[in-house]
């Protein structure tokens, strides 16, 4: 059995980024929890902010806090230009071709509603189907079936094999003439799995069915670009990518986003109003009613602009690596199963203890200072697909270490004793 020891170390000298870089950046990751340097090992549900982020919060607040588009003074412009820049720089970060084709949201939920609630009230009818996975979040099913009960539509699981990978000969099977949108996460915020969307996406195109891409779980952790998966709509929210939370953006290509309605209204997402007629604003302004969330803009540029200082391919390999040594790890501990194990996953490690209840898992390790999540992680039918109703997740990122992963294996060894 290999044990912590054993496993080899992922290296940082040559590989193009070592993780302490970006742990002197992130102020909470140098406090203690009951006693213990704090591990974070909670990234799926959301990630820690570095400096970066925290700065650009506060000097938008203490020197360019207005509210923007309708004003002509010094700092609607300065929050405005602020706003706007956010939107191209979500843009270019996605492999957008234009700022236009990004809309501001709340996050990934409300993303996916505002797909669900425009485009798909307007090309959604009776018999119409909707392929979503059974692997997806709850935020990529719940939109889903509500929309297709006001409609008449479908909701179609798609199964996972063993390893936790969508089965794609079902999904080719599934595919036909009524499928009308395929709702697909781009990395599983529960067993990690990293399906081929751009395949998936080529299939469903033949179709002449839509494809919804979450990004929720993937944005942080690999490159993403828009234009060559042929995606048209991609989701994701800011706090997964060590942005603040309440803020996340929906991409959709111009000629879909051009042809749905607005979905809110208000402020801000109008031209003219009377009392018998409305004009709106134009793409992507008609779809933000009411103030944004400007303040989150601005920290959601910072941490983009942050992530990519480092190099998205250095990253993904470094955390490639970490997921790999805590695999060995892990593997020490009597009675610990992982789930999935389909190639190409992110550093997501999901797992079960014998005899101990997941959220007893959770409260040992905290009392040691290490965060992870337990109970079903809002995928419930991914989970059941092992027969399970709640598991442990440790959830790695850019800043986590070989040592941390030590120090959860010999938490986990002596609570493994201790029963």
């Amino acid at each position: 059995m290999t044990t912590p020891e054993a496993a080899p170390r992922p290296g940082t000298r040559g590989a193009g980024f070592d993780p302490e870089q970006a742990r002197r950046d992130v102020p909470i990751l140098h406090r203690t929890v009951n006693g213990h340097p704090l591990v974070w090992f909670d990234n799926g549900a959301t990630t820690q902010k570095p400096r970066q982020v925290i700065e650009a919060l506060a000097s938008y607040y203490g020197s360019a806090n207005s509210n923007i588009h309708r004003g002509a003074h010094t700092l609607a412009r300065e929050a405005t230009e602020a706003y706007e820049e956010g939107r191209a720089t979500v843009a270019r970060f996605l492999g957008a071709a234009s700022p236009d084709s990004v809309v501001f949201t709340r996050g990934t939920t409300e993303a996916v509603n505002l797909v669900a609630q425009t485009w798909g009230r307007a090309n959604l009818g009776p018999g119409d189907e909707i392929l979503v996975p059974v692997l997806e979040h709850h935020s990529n099913i719940v939109p889903w079936q509500m929309i297709a009960k006001e409609r008449r539509a479908r909701v179609v699981p798609v199964p996972l094999r063993a390893d936790g990978s969508i089965d794609q000969d079902a999904f080719a099977d599934l595919l036909s003439f009524r499928t009308r949108l395929v709702a697909v996460s781009h990395a599983s915020n529960v067993l990690g799995t990293v399906p081929p969307v751009r395949r998936m996406t080529a299939l469903a195109h033949r179709y002449g069915a839509k494809v919804l891409v979450d990004g929720a779980q993937a944005v942080a952790h690999f490159p993403v670009d828009v234009t060559e998966s042929d995606a048209d709509f991609y989701v994701f929210s800011g706090h997964k990518l060590y942005a603040p939370t309440g803020i996340g953006a929906l991409y959709a290509k111009p000629d879909l986003l051009a042809g749905m309605a607005p979905w809110q209204g208000g402020g801000n997402m109008i031209d003219t109003v009377d009392f018998g007629r409305v004009t709106f604003a134009p793409v992507p302004h008609c779809f933000e009613a009411g103030t944004g969330h400007i303040s989150g803009v601005v920290g959601l540029k910072a941490a983009i602009d942050w992530l990519t200082s480092f190099g998205r391919e250095a990253v993904a390999a470094y955390e490639t690596g970490l997921l790999e040594y805590a695999q060995q790890a892990l593997a020490a501990v009597p009675g610990l199963a992982v789930l999935g194990s389909a190639p190409g996953r992110i550093a997501v490690l999901t797992f079960t203890l014998a005899g101990v209840d997941p959220a007893d898992i959770a409260r040992r390790l905290d009392q040691e200072g290490i965060a992870v999540r337990a109970g079903h992680h809002c995928a419930q039918p991914a989970l059941r697909a092992y027969g399970l109703e709640a598991a442990a997740r440790a959830s790695l990122a850019l800043y986590n270490t070989a040592e941390e992963v030590d120090r959860l294996v010999a938490a986990l060894l002596r609570l493994r004793r201790d029963i």
